[in-house]
């Protein structure tokens, strides 16, 4: 009797043990990040976050370089881009991208990693073409992407840590086996636990849709499915899954960005969420006019399973710290890189179709948001149009359209007349810092979709797009 209790006693605190091996002991660190009461804090485990505040410490910069000299292009052959830079300043960039890339010793390490060692000006390794457009990405983020990225900026260190491939990219999943074809039917890329979305049933994918196609990003929707609303339960869970990943990426938990009070309300949500927006997008950017027009330059080894390129998300720069490297100001140290704040010229990807506009002047479209039943700039709008009018001033050909949107609630008319006069405020905004009215255009102001209730802040903004 006593040795089936003692093997009862010894089965039921294993158990107990199996169920807890997933927890985490404590102390565990509490941060408050919003209101009180409305459960706005995140939870850090120190034991964790030794590893990951390891994992994120930034490179002691180089010694600055004289910009006086000779420029790079007059002395050295085939410089397409950073040729503007002096002798000395050229040099010290490629030995920091050496260091933050292919720093390890081996045939293929160090300036090897891309340069034909018989002739540095030959362009047969296709390491050299992307890396020269993987220069040209790194100065558009740090001009034109500042509503993400602020000052603190990027270089090529964010990404790759020390190694020529960074640790964190993504591919087009294969299709599974039986899907479709098999007994259970299409699962819509759900109940395959992955380590994309921390092996939840979720789809596994949530960066097709979303960091390369421009799919809503929504949970709750404003009128019943036959009205045609497709806030689905699917789309829920496409969005439940971007959301799982983004949480990680950063190490914070769902309240980092939305209050939970009202989750879907941006007037009570903190600043992180619209710079979360704007980080979505620029993703977006980047994997549409950088990465996928290097498809034919990449060899085969290095494609996905379906044929495409490896593409970023936000675990590729922030890898677990809710700032890149804990906001350690990367760009400053690297003017030539984007971190002087002026915008800087970048040439055709190659093998490339021809470019968009945006492409071609270096501006990426902003999105200024307004408060209800105003037209008045918010100091938020107001330093998203700052940066736009620096990066015009320097593309001097680039004219912008200007379009209101409105909801589709309440009357028409003072909709309209609402939307046409923030539309109105952003054009003189513009022309206040200088840009001329002749390159601001002014659209018809647009009604949004599917948004009934007036509370959705994209039916007050006013989209600026590169023409």
């Amino acid at each position: 009797m006593i040795r089936v209790r003692l093997a009862s006693i010894v089965l039921a605190a294993a158990a107990v043990g199996t169920l807890l091996a997933g927890c985490e002991r404590p102390p565990i660190d509490n941060v408050q990040v919003g209101f009180r009461g409305v459960g706005m804090e995140q939870n850090y485990n120190p034991r964790l976050m030794a590893a990951v505040i390891e994992a994120n410490q930034p490179p002691a910069p180089l010694e600055p370089a004289s910009a006086d000299g000779p420029k790079a292009s007059a002395v050295y052959q085939n410089v397409k881009v950073l040729g503007d830079l002096s002798v000395g300043q050229f040099t010290r960039t490629m030995v920091a991208m050496t260091n933050w890339v292919a720093p390890k010793e081996g045939p293929e390490a160090g300036c090897l990693y891309c340069h034909n060692p018989a002739n540095f000006a030959d362009d047969s390794k296709y390491t050299k073409i992307v890396s020269r457009r993987m220069v040209q990405m790194t100065q558009n983020i740090n001009v034109n992407w500042k509503q993400h990225v602020a000052d603190t900026g990027v270089t090529c260190y964010t990404c790759h840590r020390g190694q020529p491939v960074p640790a964190n990219v993504w591919f087009d999943p294969a299709p599974l086996k039986h899907d479709v074809t098999g007994m259970l039917g299409d699962r819509a890329l759900q109940n395959s636990p992955a380590a994309s979305v921390k092996l939840a049933s979720l789809p596994y994918d949530p960066f097709g849709p979303y960091l390369a196609g421009d799919k809503p990003i929504r949970v709750q929707g404003d009128t019943a499915l036959p009205t045609g609303n497709r806030a689905s339960t699917k789309q829920t869970e496409f969005t439940y899954s971007l959301m799982v990943h983004m949480s990680d990426s950063l190490g914070v938990n769902c309240t980092y960005c939305h209050n939970s009070r009202s989750w879907q309300d941006w007037e009570q949500s903190p600043p992180q969420r619209a710079t979360a927006w704007y980080g979505i997008r620029m993703a977006r950017q980047l994997n549409n006019e950088y990465m996928t027009p290097l498809t034919g330059t990449f060899p085969a080894n290095r494609l996905g399973p379906t044929g495409d390129v490896p593409k970023l998300n936000c675990a590729t720069c922030h890898q677990g710290a809710y700032k890149p490297l804990f906001g350690a100001p990367m760009a400053k140290d690297h003017p030539e890189l984007g971190g002087g704040g002026a915008a800087l010229p970048t040439a055709a990807a190659p093998a490339a179709p021809a470019p968009a506009p945006a492409a071609t002047t270096g501006l990426a479209p902003a999105t200024v948001f307004f408060a209800v039943g105003s037209s008045a700039l918010t100091d938020e709008g107001s330093k998203v149009l700052v940066g736009l009018a620096s990066s015009l001033k320097a593309s001097a050909d680039a004219k912008v359209a200007i379009s209101g949107f409105h909801s589709a609630a309440g009357s028409l008319a003072q909709n309209q007349e609402l939307a046409k006069q923030r539309a109105f405020a952003v054009r003189d905004a513009l022309k206040a810092a200088g840009i001329p009215e002749d390159r601001l255009v002014l659209e018809k102001p647009m009604q949004t979709e599917a948004n009934v209730s007036g509370e959705d802040p994209r039916s007050r903004r006013v989209d600026v797009a590169v023409r």
